[in-house]
């Protein structure tokens, strides 16, 4: 499947997270289920929804009057892009700079250490199989 360039807006985020969680949905399910963290009107989260459709970012249904959305893009596609733009805007794109930074700004336990290396390790025999 070829990887999906998928920039979304805080507001996006929001709104395919509620899709993804209720998907097929209609924009009232969605403002529904937003409710609680937004003070969005319906005719605010139908109109951010139809925008997210015409960039390709939810696919769209119609069944007689109603309209039901789901999304175009998985969530490790957004999770990605998202990573990628920040790592393009903080470090250039190099990643291992971004490693490094995490790994001397977060305190990680010598479990979540151990697991890294078992990451790169695995990723290594990988690339050489």
């Amino acid at each position: 499947m070829a990887r999906k360039i998928c920039e979304l807006t805080e507001a996006e985020w929001a709104i395919i997270q509620a899709v993804w969680d209720n998907q097929p949905c209609a924009a009232p399910t969605v403002q529904e289920a937003l409710q609680n963290q937004k003070n969005w009107t319906y005719s605010t989260v139908k109109t951010m929804m139809d925008r997210m459709a015409a960039k390709g970012l939810l696919k769209t249904e119609r069944i007689r009057n109603l309209i039901l959305y789901r999304s175009a893009i998985t969530k490790q596609q957004a999770q990605n892009s998202e990573i990628m733009r920040a790592v393009k805007r903080a470090f250039n794109g190099a990643l291992t700079p971004m490693m490094q930074f995490l790994i001397d700004n977060k305190n990680l336990s010598k479990k979540q250490l151990s697991e890294l290396e078992a990451m790169i390790k695995r990723k290594e025999k990988e690339t050489t199989d």
